[in-house]
């Protein structure tokens, strides 16, 4: 290929159009400008990947202009054959800024030797890109195979970064999907653009059309669709971390492209009009940059109080978690003293070692009712240990709901007629169907139930009822019943404990369930509750599926304590 065949070709311009600065110019600028706020910002894999995108697009840029004003023609040759490797460099880089932006990893080794095989041949045979110089169209002659090579390379590229990212988007959060979306149709319209454009200026040229290669200028805009994308994931999801470059790079690109208009308008109301414009960018720009870093200092601030929360809570969780061992441990510790103290006492009141004293026997009395007491507390804390470890047992098989109410009502009987209550059960006529459940904890939490009942009791007495319901209720967050709306499971058996007790306060019922909860009044009456049982009660029945509540008409009218049961055992 000889270079000096024709050394001036200025005879060949006549008029150079202004698109071709417009084009090239405000284009190359942003590009630089993005790329290096965004690399000196954060300096990761991906932001050097954006640099070099924005300085080979820009050498690119700079050899194109060449071509259209340089008038020495050997100067012209070169820079020709040097734009189809630098076109190749900025379809590989997009690429590998596509695959680290979305995979949020490098290319593997294998990966990169693959692109480089690829990228050799457009390298070692750019001597033979152009055939020769054309002195009668002024402009260099393609070797189109060498031009078809690196179409098809780009062509490749295209294809190879949405594959990559269809494969990802199947993989990732809701959030990054749509990070995905917008990064890959920036970076798509721009290579598709630049592809379309160059390629068919390259053919049609071949084929002899004039003017063809004016088609490149149209498909450089694209870039300012990749840009956009970038400047919009950094504002939209703070993409390399950058608050405020966003804003920034939009603003300051959107006073270039009109500034630009001055190099290529000529009609003074235009000029009047763009500098109009122009200022009213510039202090609309202003404004949009200083609320977008109030904007970005007040969530700055708010994230930093969110992670103080989350420390916070991690520690807060730690302490209950060894709180919950703690208690779990020490109550093992305690059961088996207790249960010795209790069992001893109770040998001794039934004379198993001799007779006692009435004074001894009084006072045995005590220790067995303080030990039993203690079983009691131990056995729930016990309790809220497995239920907040997740270690609570159940044991689930077929049982009889009036069985388990008769037992009860032998159980508590004696000590209802002792403080001279009544204590009544009203079953249905027709049996009530079996159902699976775990036998002991529903008995446990219908014992606790009555024990309440006969304790915050002053005068009056309890009734156990037990009946059938066609559908179920459902409860809200702070304990009451929903009006109108039913369980989906069906048929439900309930157990309803009522008593002519204390009653309680409606401002009380969303607390009665929750830890270590107890109403204003009980104490008067009962002062060795924990406020424990109803918290245990309540988790046994939601894990049978079902529900556990209260209801009353006030202080002094009594309460009603009911469980709902399915009947259909749910798995």
């Amino acid at each position: 290929m000889e270079y000096n065949l024709i050394t001036n070709i200025g005879s060949c311009y006549i008029e150079i159009p202004s698109l071709l600065y417009y084009s090239h110019i405000p284009t190359a600028v942003i590009s630089l400008l993005v790329g290096f706020m965004v690399f000196l910002k954060s300096k990761d894999l991906s932001s050097r990947i954006l640099l070099a995108i924005s300085i080979i697009f820009s050498s690119w840029l700079v050899c194109n202009l060449i071509t259209w004003i340089s008038v020495d023609s050997r100067l012209i040759m070169f820079v020709w054959s040097m734009m189809g490797v630098l076109t190749s460099l900025i379809f590989i880089s997009s690429f590998y800024f596509a695959y680290v932006y979305i995979k949020k990893d490098d290319l593997s080794f294998n990966t990169k030797g693959v692109i480089f095989l690829l990228l050799s041949p457009v390298i070692f045979l750019m001597p033979f890109y152009l055939k020769s110089f054309n002195a009668v169209d002024c402009e260099a002659v393609d070797n189109i195979k060498y031009v078809y090579y690196y179409n098809g390379l780009s062509l490749i590229i295209l294809v190879w970064i949405l594959f990559v990212a269809f494969f990802q988007y199947k993989k990732v959060e809701e959030i990054f999907k749509k990070q995905i979306i917008y990064l890959v149709a920036g970076i798509e319209l721009f290579l598709f653009s630049y592809f379309v454009t160059g390629f068919l200026g390259s053919y049609l040229d071949n084929k002899g059309v004039p003017y063809a290669f004016e088609i490149d200028q149209y498909g450089l805009f694209g870039m300012t669709f990749f840009m956009g994308a970038i400047a919009f994931l950094i504002v939209k999801y703070n993409a390399f971390e950058i608050k405020l470059l966003g804003a920034q790079a939009l603003v300051v690109s959107l006073v270039l492209l009109i500034g630009s208009q001055f190099f290529f308008i000529e009609n003074d109301t235009n000029k009047i009009l763009t500098g109009i414009t122009l200022a009213l960018s510039v202090g609309f720009g202003y404004f949009l940059i200083k609320s977008v870093k109030k904007e970005a200092e007040r969530k700055e601030q708010l994230q930093l109080m969110a992670d103080k929360l989350a420390t916070a809570n991690d520690s807060l969780r730690k302490l209950d978690n060894a709180k919950t061992e703690f208690i779990s441990i020490a109550s093992h510790q305690l059961r088996t003293p207790i249960t010795a103290i209790k069992g001893f006492s109770s040998l001794l009141l039934e004379g198993s070692y001799g007779e006692v004293s009435e004074s001894v026997h009084s006072a045995l009395e005590k220790v067995y009712s303080s030990a039993e007491r203690l079983v009691n507390l131990v056995e729930d804390l016990l309790n809220v240990s497995r239920i907040e470890s997740g270690r609570m047992q159940f044991s689930f098989e077929k049982g009889s709901v009036e069985k388990l109410i008769k037992e009860l009502y032998d159980n508590f009987i004696l000590i209802a007629k002792n403080k001279k209550f009544y204590l009544d059960i009203k079953l249905p006529e027709n049996p009530l169907p079996e159902i699976v459940m775990d036998y002991s904890k529903i008995r446990e939490l219908v014992s606790n139930f009555i024990d309440n009942a006969l304790k915050y009791t002053e005068k009056g007495g309890a009734t156990v009822k037990a009946e059938l319901r066609e559908d179920g209720v459902v409860i809200d967050e702070n304990g009451f019943v929903i009006v109108g709306k039913k369980s989906e499971f069906g048929k439900m058996i309930r157990i309803t404990v009522s008593d002519t007790g204390i009653g309680i306060p409606k401002e009380e019922i969303p607390y009665l369930f929750k830890k270590f909860s107890r109403g204003k009044d009980v104490s008067r009456l009962h002062v060795g509750g924990t406020g424990l049982g109803l918290y245990v009660g309540k988790a046994i029945a939601e894990t049978h599926h079902g529900q556990v509540w209260v209801e009353s008409d006030g202080a002094g009218l009594g309460s009603r304590f009911i469980i709902e049961i399915p009947v259909e055992h749910v798995g």
